[in-house]
């Protein structure tokens, strides 16, 4: 077998370079497992290192003095040595190389590492940033880094100083909407800062349209609560109109009466006692019969509604007429709600007597309610009138359901 010595030199500067990429090899492959902080594969590099770039060495050394005595004597004993010798080291050294920069390669792409969180929050399309209580950052991805350059004209250097510049949540940035939350975690029994930015462009913009939504829709339902107030109100005055014109055709109907008597006095002994009986009835009858009509219509409501009404006690009599039409509103739309709601079959009405105040009771056995009753269709009116005669309206759920109309002044 010819010695390496006596290879041609361009044979021996073959493996010259052959030697050097083994040298660069290893020094990527100890680079990139220090960088994944795989120290132990870095110590394999380095160990493979050291014989090639000794032969590279040994191949320069005899280049530069050949056999003369200026050469050093190892590499005069390694040079004597068959070049099967040579390539066999070189095969094994280079095969144990490319196996340890693939592996390092392959582990980067398999394996969860430092490099691969790092390039994941990169591309992800919120802000994420982390730093000691001091102030120093220990990590900050693309987006919060252009974020913060956006919202202080400065690099993310400082963690709190970022923090204290933002006075607020919700920020806009190159027309997209933007949400603050940080908060502080503790990591290996050290305390830290976290802060998360997200993007809430759609969802801020669908609430923009709910809150406008919101206000047009309270716009509508206060609209239409003064327009039920004004049915109300038209009802009435027809009510009185009505009984004006029935005062007025009977006070006709006594008028010709008492003409046509002319001067039969016992004729006109009975039309003075109708003027006098009538007159006192048709007096009343408009306050009378207003209570009347509607206790009535309510006991109609109630037999309708199979609901057994029970008035535990009278009607007071220091009632004014706006107070009593109140109650007789409230008290249909407890039955009716009653009814509707609860599957009442009974409903007791009955009233406490304070010193300047009424409280109106309606109490229904039906089933209680499983969450907080709101105030909305019929009880909604009801709280307006209520509001504008300087009364309240409330509900008491205990063993019973009970509807409460409470007046301040009476009469």
């Amino acid at each position: 077998m010819t010695d390496f010595a006596f290879l041609s030199a361009l044979a021996r500067a073959f493996f010259a370079l052959w030697a050097l990429l083994l040298c660069l090899t290893n020094i990527g492959s100890a680079v990139l497992a220090a960088v994944k902080k795989r120290f132990r594969l870095s110590v394999i590099a380095t160990v493979f290192f050291a014989p090639s770039f000794f032969l590279w060495q040994v191949i320069f050394d005899y280049s530069l003095f050949g056999g003369t005595y200026k050469a050093a004597e190892i590499t005069s004993t390694l040079c004597s040595l068959g070049w099967g010798y040579w390539l066999v080291l070189f095969l094994l050294l280079s095969v144990a190389s490319a196996y340890l920069l693939g592996y390092n390669i392959r582990y980067d792409k398999t394996f969860i590492t430092t490099g691969t969180i790092k390039l994941y929050l990169d591309k992800m399309p919120c802000g994420v940033c982390c730093w000691r209580k001091n102030g120093r950052v220990l990590f900050s991805n693309n987006c919060m880094n252009e974020l913060c350059i956006a919202l202080t004209d400065n690099p993310l250097l400082n963690g709190n100083q970022f923090k204290e510049a933002l006075k607020g949540d919700i920020f806009t940035v190159d027309g997209k909407v933007w949400h603050f939350a940080s908060r502080e975690i503790e990591l290996d029994g050290e305390s830290l800062w976290e802060m998360v930015a997200s993007n809430i462009t759609a969802e801020y913009a669908k609430t923009q349209v709910l809150e406008k939504d919101k206000e047009e829709l309270s716009r509508l339902n206060k609209e239409l609560r003064e327009y039920y107030s004004s049915i109300d109100e038209s009802v009435e005055r027809q009510e009185v109109l009505q009984a004006k014109m029935n005062i007025h055709d009977e006070m006709n109907r006594l008028m010709l009466s008492t003409a046509a008597a002319g001067e039969d006095t016992q004729a006109l002994d009975k039309i003075f006692s109708l003027w006098e009986q009538n007159a006192l009835l048709l007096c009343m009858e408009a306050d009378r019969n207003a209570s009347e009509n509607q206790a009535s219509a309510l006991e109609s409501l109630a037999e309708a509604l199979s609901v057994n009404l029970i008035w535990c006690d009278s009607l007071p009599e220091n009632f004014a007429q706006k107070q009593k039409e109140l109650f007789f509103f409230t008290a249909k739309e407890a039955v009716v709600n009653a009814v509707k709601h609860a599957g009442a079959k009974n409903m007791e009405i009955y009233f406490k007597q304070g010193k300047d105040t009424l409280e109106c009771f309606f109490t229904n056995d039906g089933t209680l309610p499983t969450r907080k009753v709101n105030f909305e269709g019929g009880l909604a009116n009801i709280a307006l009138l209520a509001q504008k005669q300087g009364a309240d309206v409330s509900v008491e759920s205990t063993d019973k359901f009970t509807l409460i109309l409470k007046f301040h002044t009476i009469g």
